[in-house]
Order: structure tokens, then C-alpha cells, then sequence
């Protein structure tokens, strides 16, 4: 028979589901670009304490400079307390061997991971707690926490990583042992759905209001960017081994009297590829910029492009980037991924040609700036929030 306490406690689930909990939250680092997670922890901490556990790795690092300083830090950070980063969210920075093909090893990090989660669990006092996987690693640990409750909120096709493959089997079972699975695009809806029949989609939102300030005139033009000469053509995000620099160096001669500029960090797997562009001295690449000045760089961009190859990663791929550019006011131009057919403002490229066509006809026939971010607005984190507390509210325990 349940008991007074649970039955209150399963009835504070249904009714005031994500309502003053205690949420765990495994995710990328919490230092490091704002992401869907990072949003969506914003938005639920006012209401709940999160426990945010920086990034247990996907795959294997290489000997490259920038994942053998990334293995130091971690190692540093290791020995660094639980701190709270912003009202009611706290980070630890867990350890673990970065590889999963060995038995022996994932069980190593079981062990280890659960005692450190624990631990900080204790310090915290949570009770009562919702783990919200956004990590698949953290699916070997999920269900060994005393958690109430498993999210499994899914935003890519992480095997398609790579040199992620290992987590395959590790992921399948976060799929099945979930007690609901979302997911943020109709591929990965489609692709996932025979694992969990509790899986929804819930799209990816916008932080509308920070974008928005790109439209009001009160920003000051970046000096990187002010003097370059139009048609500004921009990106803003990863620069990774999905995204199509053959795309971007045929942009850059064929507007070879504008400027394509390119913000943000490159990663291990894509520092050959972007080779393609050394010497092109149209193409600025400017490095990863402070989220608090993207908005400023936007207003400079004539029109922003999400130039990803097309493979099973992008398919699946929900790049909220797009929303950004269009709460910014942007014209848009993306390749041909699923999601941003769903975005009424963002122009499609079939094909590199296609894509540059686009980009034409974007410069030349610009929409009004406050009605294209107007459109998204309804796009908010907040929003997505509230879909999923429908969700939580309405399936069957």
C-alpha cells in the first residue's frame, strides 16, 4: 500500500510537475556556450534547484593541443567544490575515463560517478529528485541515483558523432529506462519512438528578448566587423566537422566584394577541413565571441547562413542558431535539414548553387527586420517549458 508521503509526492508529480524540485542535470560544461540545456535550467530554476554536472565526454580525446588542455582542465576542476553559479544552480565538475568500449572501465565509472553525484546530492539535501539526462554518457548512471524520476531529453544523433559510436548500447538503454523520452526534431522522433513509447517532440526555443536587442538601434558595432565591406554574409556557432566550408569558400569568391565572417570556436575534428579556406582574404574568422555580444554582431550580418553538410548528424539536427538569426531579424539562408523547413523566414538551399542563388535573393529582398523576429517570438525557453510540464502532467505513471 503507498504510503501518505508517496502518495503526495506522486501526486505533486502529476499536478505541479517541475514545481519545486530538485533536478539533476547532465549536460556539456556548464562554462562553455549557452546551449538548448543551458536555457531550459534557466527557466526551470525559477521554480527548482539544479545540480548541473559539467560533461562527462562522448568519446575518446586525440592527441591534439586542444583536447590534452581540455583534459587538464578537467583534471584541475576536478578538485573544485560544488559551486552555485547563478540563483539555484549549482555545478560539479564530475571524473571519469572517457571511453566505453571496455567493460571494465564503464564500470569504474559507475561506481565513481555515482559516489561523486551522490556526495553532492547529500551536501545539497535533495530529495525527491528528476534527473534530466541531456548527456547519453550519464545513461550509465541513470536509474542508480535514487532519482523519482528519468528524463531523457534527446538533441542529436550522438552516435553520429565522431568517434562516438561506443555509446550506442549505453544510450539505447537511457532510451528504454527512461520514463519519457523528448526529443527536438521529427528525425530523431522517428528514429527513436520504438524505444520508449512515452517520446515526444518538443522543438528547440529562443532567448527572443537577448536577439531582439540586435533590432532596436542601441548597439554598438563590434570594431572587428564595423569597417568590413557589405554584404556582410554570417555564422555564429560551432565550427565543426558538419559544418560545409567547400559551402562557405564558394560564398566568399562568388561575393568575393563583401565579407563572410565567421564567429566562433574550432573544433579538433574540423581543423583540416576548414584549411579549405587559408588565404581566401574575404573570409574573417573572428573566434568564439561572449553570448552577451552576439546581438551586436548580428546587427552588422546582411544575412546569416547555417551551412551544414548534409549526413545522418545534420538530418537530425535542430540548429538553434536559425532561431537566433531570425529573432535577430535576419534573412536566413540554411542547406537542406528537416527543421528549418518548419521556420516561415528561412530560405532553403538544395544545393550549393541553390544555396548562393538563396543568398541573393536574400540580400535583394530583405523582409522588414521586426516582423521577421516578431514571427518567433512565441519561440521562447519558457514556452518549451511549459510543453514539457504538459507533458509531464498528462502521461501515466
Amino acid at each position: 500500500m503507498m504510503m501518505a508521503h508517496d502518495m503526495a509526492t506522486a501526486a505533486k508529480q502529476i499536478n505541479e510537475p517541475l514545481k519545486g524540485r530538485d533536478i539533476l542535470c547532465f549536460s556539456h560544461d556548464w562554462s562553455g556556450d549557452p546551449l538548448s540545456k543551458t536555457h531550459l535550467m534557466r527557466v526551470l530554476a525559477k521554480d527548482n534547484r539544479i545540480l548541473w554536472i559539467n560533461a562527462i565526454a562522448n568519446r575518446m580525446p586525440t592527441a591534439s593541443g586542444k583536447d590534452l588542455s581540455r583534459i587538464y582542465k578537467k583534471l584541475k576542476s576536478f578538485t573544485e567544490p560544488v559551486r552555485e553559479v547563478e540563483p539555484n544552480i549549482f555545478v560539479l565538475n564530475p571524473f571519469a575515463i572517457p571511453a566505453y568500449g571496455s567493460p571494465a572501465i564503464v564500470a569504474y565509472n559507475q561506481r565513481t560517478l555515482v559516489r561523486q553525484v551522490k556526495k553532492a546530492m547529500r551536501n545539497l539535501g535533495m530529495t525527491d529528485v528528476v534527473n534530466m539526462v541531456f548527456n547519453p554518457a550519464a545513461g550509465m548512471i541513470a536509474g542508480k541515483l535514487g532519482e523519482s524520476q528519468i528524463v531523457y531529453y534527446c538533441v542529436d544523433e550522438y552516435t553520429a558523432f565522431t568517434g562516438s559510436a561506443a555509446l550506442k548500447d549505453i544510450e539505447e538503454k537511457l532510451f528504454r529506462d527512461a520514463d519519457l523520452v523528448v526529443v527536438s526534431a521529427e528525425k530523431l522522433f522517428e528514429d527513436k519512438k520504438h524505444f520508449n513509447p512515452n517520446t515526444h517532440i518538443i522543438r528547440h526555443g529562443t532567448d527572443w528578448r537577448h536577439f531582439r536587442t540586435a533590432i532596436d538601434g542601441e548597439l554598438e558595432m563590434p570594431a572587428d566587423i564595423a569597417t568590413l565591406p557589405h554584404p556582410i554574409i554570417g555564422f555564429h556557432g560551432l565550427l565543426a566537422d558538419w559544418v560545409d566550408f567547400e559551402l562557405i569558400r564558394k560564398l566568399a569568391e562568388h561575393f568575393a566584394d563583401g565579407s563572410v565572417v565567421l564567429i566562433g570556436k574550432t573544433t579538433v575534428d574540423a581543423e583540416e577541413k576548414i584549411k579549405v579556406l587559408d588565404g581566401i582574404p574575404n573570409v574573417h574568422r573572428l573566434g568564439r565571441k561572449p553570448y552577451a555580444e552576439l546581438p551586436a554582431y548580428c546587427v552588422s550580418f546582411d544575412v546569416a547562413i547555417n551551412p551544414f553538410v548534409i549526413n545522418e548528424l545534420t538530418l537530425a539536427a535542430n540548429p538553434l542558431k536559425v532561431r537566433e538569426y531570425l529573432a535577430a531579424g535576419l534573412p536566413v539562408v540554411s542547406t537542406d535539414i528537416p527543421e528549418v523547413r518548419v521556420l516561415e523566414d528561412c530560405l532553403v538551399g538544395v544545393d550549393h548553387s541553390d544555396f548562393v542563388q538563396k543568398v541573393e535573393h536574400a540580400l535583394a529582398r530583405p523582409k522588414p527586420r521586426a516582423e521577421v523576429s516578431d514571427r518567433i517570438r512565441h519561440e521562447s525557453w519558457e514556452a518549451k517549458i511549459e510543453e514539457l510540464r504538459h507533458l509531464m502532467t498528462t502521461r501515466v505513471n
